[in-house]
């Protein structure tokens, strides 16, 4: 009997057809997710969460990606930093994943006692000519975007996450997103790999049939169409949206809002990312059902309702922030078949359920949003490992963007080596 070798990474990488999906073993294998992990969670920018997580000095929250562990904290000085999560003796954690406030780190096996700054504080039993300077907590390179915390976990963080810091910082300036709170924040573990669940996000194909709460607020033709087959009253529709997009984006333009689409996207980008402002349909003013504002409160100093939607995408998130309310989820890979997807809704700072604001009418949209995604991944992931399938071709119309992930999956493998 003839067993077929195991492919390679790089094989199976190269074996994809141009315009078409992956081969499942991308998807399915131990070892692929494992340097898949090493690569573009450790090696690359990745979102870990938001401001609002460490408000406070001594604040401190805690992430657990693959084997490693990282604490994000407020020091003193209200400086966001980041260290991994290993304490300097004999390497035990010092904190479990999750939120705590904290005077100092301390670690829970022998005491060792560290600043906010991650300087050794005490460690006794340990005699005079110990040095605790030599034994500070090891720092992970971090940077502040908006309200955004991202992390590197390598030793040579990419140097153009200075494209996407120019490029959002002036978006979301007017909303002043640092000084927001959160509203409402989940967890879903989506039964799919982590890149199915990038690729289902990075198209609109799917929304007009499964996502009725998402499309009250924009149409799924904002990220591509085809117009083969759409009948005359069809055409007339989007033709008209179009344009009420064109005239709320040059009005915008005028006010200082910035509008236009950056795409920092192809195989030379390391640190991936997409930014634009749409129109809301309908009222015109926040991701809802009913298109209106969820909270009445508006960020910062805003006074205008209707400034639609900015949106950012990277390799493991996506943002929307409206005038009232942003959302801001990011993916964390659990294992080849498991993805944890963890989402936060932010309003202003003093704003106060149930004044200004409905839980339900925050967070509905896209509650509903991510658990029909969830359900999508689920069902691709299981037919991707079926010994049946066989990639099929891309939307030119529609999917150019899933098209183009896989093409950057690609180049980035390969300036790793692999």
């Amino acid at each position: 009997m003839n067993i077929a070798p195991v492919k390679t990474h790089r094989e199976l990488v190269n074996q994809r057809q141009p315009g078409q999906g992956m081969p499942g073993e991308l998807f399915g294998r131990e070892d692929i997710f494992d340097t898949d992990v090493d690569i573009f969670f450790t090696k690359h920018w990745i979102l870990v969460g938001v401001t609002a997580d460490v408000a406070e000095p001594g604040d401190a929250s805690t992430i657990d990606i693959g084997k490693s562990s990282i604490i994000l904290v407020r020091d003193d000085d209200e400086q966001v930093r980041a260290f991994r999560n290993v304490c300097r003796h004999r390497g035990a954690r010092l904190k479990d994943a999750g939120k705590s406030t904290v005077g100092m780190l301390v670690c829970p096996y022998h005491q060792w006692t560290y600043d906010l700054d991650g300087s050794l504080k005490h460690a006794a039993h340990m005699g005079k000519d110990f040095d605790s300077k030599c034994r500070s907590l090891i720092p992970v390179h971090c940077k502040v975007v908006g309200t955004h915390i991202f992390v590197c976990l390598g030793d040579n963080p990419p140097e153009d996450i200075s494209v996407l810091e120019q490029t959002m910082a002036a978006r979301f300036a007017p909303y002043d997103l640092t000084n927001t709170k959160i509203a409402f924040e989940s967890e879903i573990i989506e039964n799919g790999n982590w890149k199915l669940v990038m690729e289902n996000n990075r198209e609109c194909y799917h929304c007009a049939a499964t996502h009725p709460e998402l499309t009250a607020s924009f149409l799924p033709e904002d990220f591509g169409f085809c117009t083969d087959g759409m009948g005359e009253d069809s055409l007339l529709a989007l033709e008209e949206y179009f344009q009420r997009n064109t005239n709320a984006q040059t009005n915008w333009e005028s006010q200082g809002h910035l509008c236009a689409p950056v795409e920092y996207l192809d195989e030379n980008a390391v640190t991936q990312f997409r930014t634009q402002r749409l129109v809301i349909a309908g009222h015109g003013e926040s991701q809802t059902i009913d298109t209106k504002v969820a909270c009445t409160k508006l960020f910062g100093n805003l006074t205008r309702r209707d400034l639609g939607d900015t949106h950012m995408w990277t390799h493991n998130s996506w943002t929307h922030v409206m005038s009232d309310h942003a959302v801001i989820s990011y993916i964390i890979p659990l294992a080849p078949d498991k993805t944890l997807v963890r989402s936060k809704w932010l309003v202003h700072a003093d704003a106060v359920e149930g004044v200004d604001y409905d839980r339900q009418t925050l967070t509905e949209v896209w509650m509903a949003t991510n658990q029909q995604d969830a359900n999508l991944v689920a069902i691709t992931h299981s037919g991707t490992q079926d010994p049946a399938y066989s990639p099929g071709p891309f939307s030119a119309f529609t999917e150019s963007y899933v098209d183009q992930f896989s093409r950057w999956y690609a180049a980035r493998l390969a300036a790793h080596g692999v």
